[in-house]
């Protein structure tokens, strides 16, 4: 017999280099969870590519505060910064910079990260290789 916490229903988001992917699965118990996974394809030093995945376990007593505080962002910038995408605007590149370094720094601009908000309400999310029952 199949295992039923697999497929039970899915939908992918694609955007950009990223995908996000929503999947339905069942706890032992047969009741649902969602796990929400970005998938971003990236390449290693020789140039193969290779995504790199996060995976989020969200579990129904956790929905309504999750949908709220996600609404609540999702205002505050629309209201603060409007729905208009503003894209970074690169300076005209100068002489003195070769094209390696150029390389150098985008790389590092992708790298560099947002930190972590202090200002969270606590979110259950079991470790990714476990499931509650």
């Amino acid at each position: 017999m199949a295992d039923n916490r697999d497929e039970i229903h899915s939908k992918s988001l694609r955007a950009g280099r990223r995908t996000y992917f929503f999947d339905v699965r069942s706890t032992r118990a047969e009741d649902y969870y969602l796990t929400i996974t970005e998938s971003k394809r990236d390449f290693n030093d020789d140039g193969t590519p290779f995504y790199k995945k996060h995976k989020i376990y969200l579990y129904k007593e956790d929905f309504q505060n999750f949908k709220d505080h996600l609404n609540e962002m999702v205002d505050f910038i629309i209201t603060e910064k409007g729905e208009e995408i503003i894209s970074l605007k690169k300076e005209e590149p100068t002489e003195n910079i070769d094209s390696t370094e150029k390389e150098i720094e985008t790389k590092e601009e992708e790298e560099v990260k947002e930190e972590p908000t202090t200002d969270f309400t606590e979110v259950k999310f079991d470790d990714l290789g476990k499931e509650e029952e």
